[in-house]
């Protein structure tokens, strides 16, 4: 139900309204080789089927599902499911089994054509009847420049996702998108683009399961929230990863997640109303107000879960009236 300013709220635990949890992995299940803070822990306490929805096709759904195991996860290969997979899929549909393409990606994106009956070929002299991108990792500017020639010679093109940047331990790196975007300016193109915030990855796994009712749980907004939208699910961003409270703050009406949270607990919790009266926004005991051109959480707590959803909420109708807020003295604990 919604309320507030485009917030939906749950009088239950918010897991409980759903019969699958879609999990983006890189910034709110793991950053790197490491779990997120409180991620493991709430996943097992779930209670409904998990899956796993990644844009990264560095890595093959295997190999991510094995990273998983080894934080303590109960889960089968089939709960992964990549943008590599469906777009080796997609692919697949397009030019037949046998057929040759040019991939410029990681090993992960290469299993999955592989494994879906497609030959990889390095080079575009030999005769590709596709181009993929997908996957990150040891991309050299060959790769690239093969990928470019092919194109420009109007070679369908697929991308696995458009992900500008990659999380790493160290902070955010180049993404797959943004040697999409390399391949774009050499040749005036543009892929077809499996991922995020595309459909394919949210109507496969449904397919998987037979879910009904799916909450997909993200950190990006321009991907996973985007996606969860086109595809009618409901979605929970969390701050766990690329995504500021800041930046969720900025978010224009149509592109706001149904829930926030600092990070997966907020699966576990009832997700109040927020009442909103002119530049004020009560949420359980939180008071957050508009001082000037900035949002405020003069009662309550700025690490729950009331405390997020009342700023949030608050910078959002403010912004719906015209008016731009800061919320940089708002600051959200872990």
């Amino acid at each position: 139900m919604k309320s507030g300013s485009e917030l939906s709220t749950s009088v239950t635990p918010l897991v409980s309204a759903h019969d699958l949890v879609m999990l983006d992995l890189d910034g709110v299940v793991y950053v790197g080789p490491d779990p997120v803070d409180h991620a493991v822990a709430t996943i097992t306490s779930l209670g409904v089927p998990v899956s796993y929805l990644t844009n990264n096709a560095t890595r093959s759904a295997r190999e991510v599902a094995e990273h998983l195991r080894s934080f303590g996860l109960d889960l089968q290969d089939a709960a992964v499911v990549t943008a590599g997979q469906v777009v080796a899929e997609m692919v697949h549909a397009a030019v037949g089994d046998g057929a040759r393409v040019l991939l410029a990606g990681a090993d992960g994106m290469r299993q999955a054509l592989e494994e879906r009956g497609l030959v990889v070929v390095a080079s575009a002299d030999d005769a590709p009847r596709a181009v993929v991108q997908g996957g990150v990792i040891d991309v050299r500017w060959s790769e690239l420049a093969e990928a470019s020639y092919a194109v420009a010679a109007g070679v369908p093109w697929f991308a696995s996702n458009p992900d500008q940047t990659f999380p790493t331990p160290r902070g955010l790196a180049p993404g797959n998108g943004a040697f999409v975007q390399a391949v774009a300016l050499a040749t005036g193109g543009r892929p077809v683009v499996a991922g995020k915030p595309g459909t394919p990855v949210y109507d496969e796994a449904r397919r998987r399961t037979g879910a009904s009712r799916p909450v997909m749980v993200g950190d990006r907004p321009d991907t996973d929230i985007d996606g969860a939208i086109a595809a009618d699910v409901e979605s929970l961003l969390v701050l766990t990863g690329v995504c500021t409270l800041a930046d969720l703050a900025a978010l224009p009406s149509g592109r706001r997640p149904s829930y926030v949270a600092a990070d997966l607990r907020g699966l576990l919790e009832p997700h109040p109303t927020v009442v909103l009266d002119a530049d004020r926004a009560t949420c359980a005991d939180a008071v957050a107000r508009v001082d000037g051109d900035r949002v405020l959480l003069e009662q309550g707590q700025a690490d729950t879960l009331a405390g997020l959803r009342a700023v949030v909420a608050l910078a959002w109708a403010t912004r719906d009236r015209g008016r731009i807020v800061s919320v940089e003295d708002v600051r959200m604990g872990a």
